[in-house]
């Protein structure tokens, strides 16, 4: 949606947000600062970085609240269970909005005014299109161009390739539990150093976040990243689940410079639609206008 708006094929948006848990890949950072460079100045579109912290951090921190991540759950008695997901209402969704008021003139806790909005654009393509949402506020009204063009995911990925983006990365937490094997796999096999960091962290929270712990709300169980319930060190990731083969065939019908681009990785998250296992991913960027 930049690229397009930057090209005039949209209307011109007046800021784009990026919604940093500060736990991204590295190729998300760079991807990020890419297309400040070469597509979001060029056109006089900025950047708006946010940030509620970095949830890693605050995981492992005892001091600090913590919004808690969608771990899986071996309890004692041996029933698997998931503790609930906040983080993305906490880390993206949150931090969003507060930019969104300040954009607006309005910073919490500011009433702002009947019919004082900003509109929207969230890139989910036809694919999802049971995805659209009207916002949950009545001072962001939601748009999704890429449906309004009929355009699918497919559509989108041919469009990146033709700008020389085909190398756009998965936006997702480096240790979110919603990760496929195919992340898991491409962590491990070409970022030794983020390897090392998702394998400790899933350690470090096998009792649960710090500061549940601190307060004396421990867990009944172990809490795993990955979903076989064992340490991410020992887990089966070079398993290839249905999903990753549905995404593998489908990736094999794409024409053949469009396949980098998807690499059997469908996994990912968004600030307004985030997703486990078997579920298609947007980027999690909001522009708004």
């Amino acid at each position: 949606m930049l690229a397009l708006s930057a090209e005039g094929v949209l209307p011109k948006v007046d800021y784009a947000i990026f919604a940093d848990t500060g736990w991204e890949p590295k190729s998300v950072y760079d991807h990020l600062d890419r297309i400040e460079r070469e597509i979001a100045k060029p056109a006089g579109i900025p950047i708006l970085r946010v940030s509620s912290g970095n949830i890693r951090d605050d995981a492992l921190n005892p001091n600090h609240r913590f919004a808690s991540m969608p771990l899986y759950i071996l309890n004692k008695d041996g029933r698997p269970g998931m503790t609930r997901r906040q983080c993305t209402g906490e880390y993206k969704v949150k931090p969003i909005k507060k930019k969104v008021r300040e954009l607006l003139g309005y910073p919490y806790p500011i009433r702002i005014p009947k019919g004082v909005f900003v509109e929207q654009w969230i890139g989910i393509s036809t694919d999802e299109f049971h995805r659209a949402k009207d916002a949950d506020v009545k001072y962001m009204r939601n748009i999704h161009p890429l449906i309004d063009m009929g355009w699918s995911r497919s559509d989108c990925i041919r469009y990146l390739t033709s700008l020389g983006l085909a190398d756009t990365p998965k936006s997702s937490c480096l240790g979110c539990p919603f990760h496929g094997n195919a992340q898991w796999r491409k962590i491990r096999d070409t970022c030794p150093e983020e390897w090392r960091d998702v394998v400790e962290f899933d350690a470090s929270i096998r009792q649960g976040n710090a500061r549940a712990n601190a307060s004396g709300n421990r867990l009944l169980g172990e809490a795993f990243l990955h979903r076989s319930r064992v340490p991410l060190s020992e887990a089966p990731i070079d398993h290839v689940t249905a999903a990753e083969w549905a995404a593998l065939q489908q990736e094999l019908g794409a024409a053949p410079d469009t396949q980098e681009l998807e690499q059997g990785v469908v996994d990912g998250c968004s600030p307004w639609a985030c997703r486990g296992e078997a579920e298609p991913v947007q980027d999690d960027f909001g522009l708004a206008s």
